[in-house]
């Protein structure tokens, strides 16, 4: 089966503050299955490092109060894009990020409050079908049929 999965969770360094970890559960799931990594926000045309983001409604801040929802919603579209073009049936994505997290995300005021909900990229596979699991759950993606 195919899996979209969030880059940063391959060691890929694209996070926010330019660094990614291997994952163990996500690591595990390359012996069965074949991966496809993507960043939504280096898609979206963000840079890394960046200055941290946060949902704040329908729309994405950075700290510093920049705008960046454009930036987000662009790189969410390309993530689908790919995950239709390799027919990913489910997607493990970076849990609590404003674009990958999927069920609990920061509340926008940037005091590592969470509140239920989805990034924007995590939204936008789960309005087409495709399931999303975070990192904890990474297992879970691999027993998709």
């Amino acid at each position: 089966m195919n899996i979209l999965v969030s880059a940063c969770l391959l060691g890929t360094p694209c996070r926010y503050n330019g660094k990614g970890v291997l994952d163990p559960q996500v690591e595990a799931l390359m012996r069965e299955h074949h991966l496809v990594p993507v960043c939504p926000e280096i898609l979206g045309g963000l840079a890394t490092p960046r200055t941290p983001a946060e949902r704040v409604g329908d729309r994405v801040r950075t700290e510093d109060g920049t705008d960046v929802t454009a930036a987000y919603e662009r790189g969410a579209r390309e993530a689908l894009r790919l995950a239709r073009l390799f027919g990913c049936q489910a997607a493990v994505l970076k849990e609590k990020s404003p674009s990958c997290g999927a069920g609990q995300i920061y509340d926008g005021t940037f005091t590592r409050k969470l509140i239920p909900g989805n990034g924007v990229c995590a939204q936008m596979l789960l309005d087409a079908g495709i399931k999303v699991y975070g990192e904890s759950r990474a297992q879970e993606a691999g027993q998709e049929d």
